[in-house]
């Protein structure tokens, strides 16, 4: 590891049910713990943002979330009003369906899209490219039009699907973006030795709403 592990880790709670008194949770836990930024749907990034102003913690929001079947223009304004209210980091869903359909060109302009509002307000785009519902061919297409559209990430899952993050899926999106990109492994990460492995497959952040029992199994090993 190059970093600290709690730098690696998106400290997430993206559950619809989640309430205000449990969102505060997580970011004091993201105050006390360090972690590289909390992850929060987009009703909540106002709040974590005026509650992390003074911390290194970045705010991660979620755009086009869990689907990614918005249209482009909805995606752009919830990127623009999130980024506006304080996220500096954004995740967003692609269009899986154009994906496995082969429309590459709406998938890459859908990305870029959310890429140049991001970058014009100084933001970073990681993209969920939702690997259980893709092929290894589809996996590697889609972060190829990623890397082609701009983005600064690519990510494996909303954790919302079918499945979370594999060391193979790991492995391969590391192998297609090189050391261009960053990626980041998200979806049923529970433990340090599924951290750590994904760490080593070549994850370079993790989104994982167990970071703190992570954080503790590390240091009782």
């Amino acid at each position: 590891m190059d970093k600290p592990l709690a730098k690696y880790i998106d400290h997430t709670l993206l559950k619809p049910e989640a309430t205000q008194d449990q969102i505060d949770i997580i970011l004091a836990e993201a105050q006390q713990y360090d972690f590289a930024s909390v992850c929060v749907n987009p009703y909540w990034v106002a709040r974590a943002a005026a509650a992390l102003a003074d911390t290194d913690v970045d705010v991660c929001t979620v755009i086009g979330f869990p689907l990614g079947a918005n249209t482009t223009q909805i995606k752009v304004a919830e990127a623009n009003l999130a980024i506006d209210e304080g996220a500096n980091e954004v995740d967003m869903v692609i269009n899986i369906g154009e994906l496995k359909q082969g429309h590459d060109d709406h998938v890459r302009a859908d990305i870029q899209a959310i890429a140049e509002i991001a970058h014009a307000k100084n933001a970073i785009l990681k993209v969920i490219i939702e690997t259980s519902l893709l092929d290894d061919d589809e996996k590697v297409r889609a972060c190829e039009l990623a890397e082609a559209a701009d983005a600064d990430f690519v990510k494996t899952s909303t954790g919302f699907s079918t499945g979370g993050a594999t060391v193979h899926d790991v492995a391969l999106m590391r192998a297609t973006v090189g050391d261009r990109l960053g990626v980041k492994a998200s979806g049923g990460i529970h433990t340090y030795q599924e951290a750590k492995a994904l760490i080593e497959a070549g994850a370079s952040r993790l989104g994982a709403s167990a970071g703190v029992a992570i954080l503790k199994e590390a240091e009782a090993n």
